[in-house]
């Protein structure tokens, strides 16, 4: 009979969330651990390998990425949001959607282009810049990503209460928004070891 593996390191707790004084801890640090561990929610290698099962390969037979993914969610919502015919989604729109830097951006939206689930066309605005927008392939990629990651919460929650789902997803929807409003300090890391020096 197999014996329980314990925590690996990558699934070890930060050092801030440890609670030395061994007392329960509050809420919020229950959702530090919780949000810790949610990484695991969105890069499993199961969910990936599932997904490439059921959609081609782009040109030369490439696999799928996980930065693939994020490009192709973030021109469709970008698209969705659109207003009218003349909105554009470009390079620095998914820059701030997925909050990186634009040289990243750029790379990244290459590599999806590459792989053939984005399209890129001349701005009828400015010819500098690139209006994107998802291929066939990278429309059927979102929905095998989509449909394969509400199968997953779904079993998640199958225990669940129907109010008890709701008010997880109106709690959520409203800690992202919160979050996205009011993003945490880029330099938070920094100062954190600026201070844990000075003490």
């Amino acid at each position: 009979m197999g014996t329980t593996r314990e925590n690996s390191s990558a699934d070890a707790l930060p050092a801030e969330f440890s609670d030395p004084a061994g007392q329960a801890p509050d809420p919020v640090t229950d959702i530090s651990i919780a949000l810790f561990h949610l990484r695991r929610v969105w890069v499993k290698p199961d969910l990936m390998k599932r997904i490439r099962a059921q959609t081609s390969a782009g040109p030369g037979g490439r696999p799928l990425q996980q930065s693939n993914l994020m490009v192709v969610h973030a021109v469709a919502a970008l698209n969705a949001a659109a207003a009218g015919p003349g909105d554009e989604v470009t390079v620095g729109a998914v820059a701030e959607r997925l909050e990186i830097d634009p040289s990243t951006a750029s790379r990244l939206v290459g590599h999806a282009i590459d792989a053939g689930l984005v399209s890129r066309r001349p701005s009828p605005v400015d010819a500098r810049r690139a209006n994107l927008g998802l291929t066939d392939a990278g429309v059927r990629v979102k929905q095998v990503a989509d449909r394969f990651r509400r199968a997953y919460l779904a079993e998640l929650m199958a225990d669940w209460s129907p109010e008890e789902r709701a008010g997880f997803a109106r709690l959520l929807t409203r800690f992202a928004d919160a979050a996205a409003q009011a993003p945490m300090d880029p330099d938070s890391v920094d100062k954190i070891f600026r201070e844990a020096i000075a003490d």
